[in-house]
């Protein structure tokens, strides 16, 4: 399972509705969760421009968070930012693989 973090910015949409907020994180998770994909944590945050919350999840490859981006995006509350994530121990099997 490899990790990504999903960021998302609240589109006017989303935040004219931003109450309901807490209620869309659980079902993105749940739809994630429907996908194959493991929500590890959420965080709300600040200081980032663009971005208002993240997810940082686990996933059995790209096809699966770039499904669950886009259908959590398509509700249109949110845009999406999809990144992997490699964790000290693969960073270093990276950089010890190359020539």
């Amino acid at each position: 399972m490899g990790t990504y973090i999903v960021l998302f910015g609240f589109t006017q949409q989303g935040i004219m509705n931003i109450k309901e907020s807490p209620g869309r994180v659980e079902a993105a998770k749940k739809s994630c969760q429907a996908m194959g994909a493991k929500v590890k944590d959420f965080y709300a945050v600040m200081g980032m421009g663009q971005y208002d919350t993240l997810f940082i999840l686990e996933a059995p490859d790209d096809e699966t968070i770039a499904k669950a981006a886009l259908a959590i995006g398509s509700l249109g509350n949110v845009h999406t930012d999809a990144h992997r994530a490699f964790a000290e121990d693969e960073y270093r099997r990276i950089i010890a693989a190359l020539p």
